[in-house]
Formats: C-alpha cells, sequence, structure tokens
C-alpha cells in the first residue's frame, strides 16, 4: 500500500511541476494585425479566425491548460503595435504574438518580444531583414518574405523578355525591400531598372505616380507594395490604359487583392504565393471550413496563421513548457507537414522553409466557378525560394 500511495504521490507531483511550466496556467496567443485598413482583407479578421480554428483544432488546450487567443488592431503604426505588445507581455501574459501585416511594425514588436523573452511569428509581414539583421532567438517568419516574392516573380518574368523595370513603392520599411531584393534579382538575370517612385502607405490617387512609369516606357511596372495599395494601383493603371502597353508584377499581392479588382483587369498577372487554397484535396478541405466562418477564401498569411498556430501548440506539447527560448527550439526541430507545408522546416535563423508557388491568374473564361483564380506556372522548392542561410546577415546563423 506505501509503495501504491508513493507512486501516486510521485505521479501528482511530476504531473503538477509539468503544469506548473505552463506561466499563469494558460498559454495565451494575441492576433495583432490591421482589422480595417489597408492591410485588413489579406489578414485581418480573417487571421484571427484563423488563429482559433488552429486553437480549437488542437482540442483548445495544451499541457493541460487552456489555451485562449486575444487580438488587437495595431492601426498600422509602429508605437501603437510596440505598446499593445507592451501591454499583452506586461500585464496580459501573452505567451506569443503572430501575423503583424506592416513590417515597420512587425519589426519593432519582434525586438520587444526579444526582450520580453515572447515568441513573435510572423505571417502576413514580408521585410526579409526578420531574419536578417533583425532576427531574433524568439521570432519566426512563417509565411513569405520579400526574398522569395521577388526571386520567383523576377526570374520568370525577365526569363521572358521583361526586362526593363520601373518601380512602384509603398514608402516604409516593406516597400523599400521589396525594390532591394527585386532589384537585385532584375540585374542578376540580365534585365535592368530604369527608374522607381515612392508612394505613401494607404494611397487614393497614382494616377502622378502611374505616369511616371508610363513614361518610363518600362517593359514592366512592379508593384512593390501591398493590400488596397495593390488593388488601387491596378485598377487605375487599367482605367488609363496603362496595361495595353506595359505589363505588371505584383509583388505582394493576395488572393484578396484578385477577389476585389476582378479577373477582367488583373488576368495574365504573375505573381508568387506561399499557399493556394485550389492547390489540393487537403488545402480545399480546410479552406472550405475556413470560408464557412469567414466567408471569404483564405490568404497566403491567413493559413499560414492557422499552421504556426497549431506548430507552436505541438511545440509546446514537446518541450513541456511554454517558455519561449524552449518552445523555439523544439518549432525548429520539428518538421511542418500540414495543408500549408510539406515537409517545412523552420531554420536557426528563424525562417521556416516551404514550397512557393509562381501563379498566373486567369482570364474570366478559364475561371470555371468562385475563387478559381490561380493556374500554377511553376513549384519553387524551399531552398530555392528563400535567400540562402550563407547569404544571411542574421548574427544568430553559424558561419
Amino acid at each position: 500500500m506505501k509503495t501504491t500511495a508513493c507512486a501516486a504521490l510521485m505521479a501528482v507531483c511530476v504531473a503538477s511541476a509539468a503544469s506548473a511550466q505552463v506561466s499563469n496556467d494558460v498559454v495565451k496567443i494575441g492576433v495583432l494585425t490591421d482589422q480595417g485598413g489597408v492591410f485588413s482583407a489579406l489578414a485581418g479578421r480573417g487571421s484571427v479566425v484563423a488563429a482559433r480554428m488552429a486553437v480549437e483544432d488542437a482540442g483548445g488546450a495544451v499541457l493541460g491548460k487552456k489555451v485562449e487567443v486575444v487580438d488587437a488592431d495595431h492601426q498600422n503604426k509602429a508605437d501603437i503595435g510596440a505598446s499593445i505588445a507592451r501591454q499583452w507581455f506586461d500585464v496580459d501574459g501573452v505567451d506569443m504574438v503572430i501575423d503583424m501585416p506592416n513590417s515597420s511594425v512587425v519589426l519593432a514588436v519582434q525586438q520587444l518580444a526579444r526582450e520580453k523573452n515572447r515568441v513573435s511569428i510572423a505571417s502576413a509581414a514580408g521585410t526579409a531583414d526578420l531574419t536578417g539583421k533583425a532576427c531574433s532567438p524568439t521570432g519566426i517568419h512563417w509565411t513569405w518574405d520579400t526574398y522569395a516574392a521577388a526571386v520567383s516573380t523576377a526570374k520568370a518574368i525577365v526569363g521572358e523578355g521583361g526586362d526593363t523595370w520601373f518601380f512602384l513603392t509603398a514608402d516604409y520599411a516593406f516597400g523599400a525591400a521589396m525594390e532591394r531584393d527585386t532589384a537585385a534579382v532584375v540585374n542578376a538575370s540580365g534585365g535592368k531598372v530604369i527608374g522607381s517612385v515612392k508612394h505613401p502607405l494607404n494611397t487614393n490617387d497614382f494616377s502622378s505616380f502611374l505616369l511616371q512609369a508610363q513614361g518610363s516606357k518600362a517593359k514592366i511596372v512592379a508593384l512593390a507594395n501591398g493590400g488596397s495599395d495593390t488593388s488601387n494601383s491596378l485598377k487605375q493603371a487599367h482605367e488609363f490604359g496603362l496595361s495595353k502597353t506595359q505589363k505588371f508584377a505584383g509583388l505582394a499581392t493576395f488572393i484578396t487583392d484578385i477577389h476585389g479588382i476582378g479577373l477582367p483587369t488583373a488576368q495574365g498577372l504573375l505573381l508568387t504565393t506561399g499557399f493556394y487554397w485550389d492547390h489540393d484535396e487537403a488545402s480545399r478541405e480546410w479552406s472550405k471550413r475556413f470560408f464557412e466562418r469567414h466567408k471569404a477564401m483564405p490568404t497566403m498569411s491567413q493559413a499560414g496563421v492557422y499552421s504556426a498556430v497549431r506548430h507552436y501548440l505541438k511545440a509546446i506539447e514537446a518541450a513541456g513548457t511554454d517558455e519561449a527560448q524552449a518552445v523555439v527550439k523544439k518549432m525548429k526541430e520539428m518538421p511542418v507537414n500540414d495543408f500549408f507545408a510539406h515537409g517545412g522546416k523552420v531554420r536557426e535563423d528563424g525562417r521556416m522553409v516551404h514550397d512557393m508557388y509562381l501563379v498566373q491568374v486567369k482570364t474570366p473564361e478559364e475561371s470555371k466557378y468562385p475563387w478559381d483564380y490561380y493556374k500554377v506556372v511553376r513549384t519553387i522548392a524551399g531552398d530555392q525560394a528563400f535567400r540562402p542561410l550563407n547569404e544571411s546577415e542574421c548574427p544568430l546563423v553559424k558561419k
């Protein structure tokens, strides 16, 4: 009896020790996103829906403790985003923050998460600097980045004869990184950048910028912007007739952009994506569940949020704790295999490496059902799509 009692007591003690490894007896995930601005369609409420789906599919708990999701609107302002994150970390007990469209916001929040020893996972953000010079031991970049979008799209277009480029660039960190990375690929592939112009975030009137693009006589007008800025610039280019004489490259174009402007305007556009809802049976099954809740098919960012949250929770289970560096260590050790990524891998710099897809927007005649917008031109293997580790500026990478 004594042996049995001791064994039972030991089991209780072990269980208590394990549960004590979950801070505040709850795992709290914060979805920090744009809920009413330029990036709200590609991330926004859809990202919150995706995070909640991931938690529900995980059973709503990890290590016997409840998992909660909170969300907030960063309003595309780095100071507001950082203030929300600080409140979450210092007062509300948030363990991980995710999504973060807008590169100035995510750069600020990733640095703050590093200081506070919290996990930050970028899904909607694009700047490749997150796993470059601004990398963090508790930061992960999940879905896409400016390098991956540049390599695939620019190489394909230059290879097809689009050898002169003009950039229409959003005037903040993301736009600068996108133009830099794409221009490097254009030049390396034998093309030439003959000009660029910067526009403010959330611009309504692109006429003066488009006139400069037209005056350049470049074969390709590259849109180094995102969200409604991409949609508005494409719509106005079509209205002004530029699309009859110049081709447009969408460097950060999402399926919600195509849905918003319509196939007659977007047809033929080449772009790179990390996810397409109609790619295979697994992606279709999850996306239809998402559609039931959100009434729109998921963007790559929203699908990436789901995938990252599920992987994060699995890593907590494997680590036996929600302590940030222990969890990130497990996230890097464990492969990512789900509808989003097959054989994905989180590298030492925090970059989640997975296949990307070069797609072309269908014509109205080619589209057979709602949201049937893309045809996959080619699959780009992850080790080809993302910046090689030997070119990384990340201090965490062993040279």
